[in-house]
């Protein structure tokens, strides 16, 4: 990557928790807003988003803010390797992808959040991995302070596509959800449900996502840490079925490129699982 790290004020990303197994017994994932509706040195944060997905070449990337100028780009880096999966067309949306040599993608849908103001919606792929189902699910909650509502309302039916996924399914979903935490706990989580970062144990160094007293991309005249980005899982439940087990997580997008800016405006999660069968 074209990166200038001495300016960056950050380190090179570590685990939060250090992953076990072979490479075969675990399922990468990347949940990250890329920020494509930001111009400014476009072309050079695209090649350091793609640098970044090759490096890390986790089996699930989860996108937020993508937009056509991008997606095209990525196919050309990234399309031997992946399928893509888009949550729209138009302006920015979000989108998925799926390492070929690891999972077979099977249905897609998109589930339109009908009050959004914003062209939001939920992304959903069922997908063979290890000869079983999964559900992977990616969204961009309302953004801004003032539609807290309304993210609540579309962290409410995430929530119940995640509960009403078949048993036998490991449900997995990551996105930039715009939420505080306040909201989190007025709408509650399904027993069912877990949040990767607290199941970690609540890392320190990876808790804020969005973070512009590190990030400098933005001119931001009060600084802010927040938790935007958010990684969810629901295990699936009965006999010979495939559980994940959270094993790592870490930030990833620390680097400031040699323009002076990060890739995005947000940094990104990279997270493992174990894979074992009850």
């Amino acid at each position: 990557m074209d990166v200038e790290k001495k300016n960056s004020g950050c380190t090179q990303p570590e685990s939060c928790v250090e992953p076990t197994g072979s490479k075969e017994e675990q399922l990468s994932l990347i949940s990250w807003n890329i920020d494509g509706l930001d111009g400014d040195e476009q072309p050079e944060r695209a090649r350091s988003l793609c640098s970044y997905l090759t490096e890390y070449s986790a089996d699930v990337v989860l996108l937020q803010e993508m937009v056509q100028a991008y997606m095209r780009f990525m196919h050309r880096r990234l399309g031997d390797a992946y399928n893509f999966i888009e949550g729209g067309q138009d302006g920015y949306f979000t989108m998925m992808l799926l390492k070929k040599s690891r999972l077979r993608l099977l249905d897609h849908h998109i589930l339109n959040f009908s009050k959004s103001r914003m062209m939001r919606n939920l992304l959903v792929a069922q997908v063979e991995f290890e000869g079983q189902k999964l559900s992977l699910m990616t969204s961009h909650f309302e953004s801004c302070k003032v539609n807290s509502a309304e993210r609540m309302r579309q962290l409410r039916l995430v929530m119940k596509a995640m509960s009403q996924a078949p048993d036998d399914q490991t449900v997995l979903f990551g996105g930039d959800t715009n939420l505080r935490d306040h909201e989190v706990a007025a709408v509650g989580l399904p027993g069912n449900v877990v949040d990767l970062w607290e199941q970690l144990g609540e890392p320190e160094k990876c808790r804020y996502t969005w973070d512009t007293r590190a990030n400098t991309n933005n001119e931001i005249k009060f600084k802010c840490q927040f938790r935007f980005d958010r990684v969810y899982l629901r295990r699936a439940s009965g006999d010979g079925v495939l559980q994940l087990e959270p094993r790592s997580m870490a930030l990833i997008g620390l680097e400031k490129l040699r323009c002076g800016l990060f890739t995005s405006d947000h940094w990104g999660i990279y997270s493992t699982f174990s894979v074992t069968r009850t």
